[in-house]
């Protein structure tokens, strides 16, 4: 399948999950909302109740900006399956423009955010790969 496709698929869907490397090397996995445009990639600390204000994905991203978004669909019809990932580097945002426009896009993306939009930093991941697979192309 068609990588503009499979983003155009990946834009739509409710969660994608960020993978960022912790200080010691291991690998960090967490869920989150998220918008896609072109090869920018956001996603922002929000209301939801956290352990602690200062999460490790910040703390990983303040050691080395490599970052990871995936991007999947499952289907109980494996000939549905598909996922896409994004490989980049990432920045933190903690105000000014492109905190602003990124908080911007989640607002028009989730309706929760709308009456309490994120205020927490944004992490904005710049894809310099996209990786993805897909049933329909693998077939």
């Amino acid at each position: 399948m068609d990588e503009l496709v499979l983003r155009h698929r990946a834009a739509a869907c409710p969660v994608a999950r960020l993978a960022t490397v912790r200080p010691d090397g291991r690998p960090h996995v967490v869920a989150v909302t998220f918008d896609l445009d072109g090869h920018s990639i956001v996603t922002a600390v929000d209301h939801k109740p956290k352990r602690t204000a200062r999460l490790q994905r910040l703390r990983n991203l303040e050691a080395n900006p490599a970052a990871s978004v995936l991007v999947d669909h499952y289907d109980d019809d494996w000939g549905a399956l598909w996922w896409l990932r994004g490989d980049g580097a990432a920045a933190v945002h903690v105000d000014g423009p492109r905190h602003q426009a990124a908080v911007a896009r989640l607002v028009a993306k989730y309706g929760p955010y709308r009456d309490r939009p994120p205020r927490g930093p944004v992490i904005e991941v710049t894809v310099a790969r996209w990786v993805g697979w897909s049933a329909e192309s693998a077939g």
